[in-house]
């Protein structure tokens, strides 16, 4: 199993980080099987997006919600880490659980 569990959703409230606000967040590494995405399906149209990291940042963006790390953004990049066979991914991890 790659990520700890699909989502299809954000079950956290809105944290109001635009794209570059992201960048004021520590990257870390973060193990793939900790990782629930939100997103269930990988879309060419939303990954080449102009706020997709896929082009900005170079890390994931997570959240970190009632126990949970949620990948907001950045699920191909944990998709080709998981195809190179690397059990972890840097991200930028958002602290949501004392909010």
């Amino acid at each position: 199993m790659i990520f700890k569990r699909v989502g299809d959703g954000r079950p956290y409230p809105d944290h109001h980080l635009g794209p570059r606000d992201w960048a004021d967040v520590p990257p870390r590494q973060v193990r793939l099987d900790e990782l629930v995405t939100t997103k269930d399906t990988l879309r060419l149209d939303l990954l080449l997006d102009e706020d997709s990291t896929f082009y900005g940042d170079l890390f994931a963006h997570v959240v970190s919600w009632k126990g949970d790390l949620y990948l907001e953004d950045g699920l191909h990049r944990a998709l080709r880490a998981a195809l190179h066979q690397r059990a972890v991914l840097h991200a930028r991890v958002l602290q949501m659980d004392d909010q």
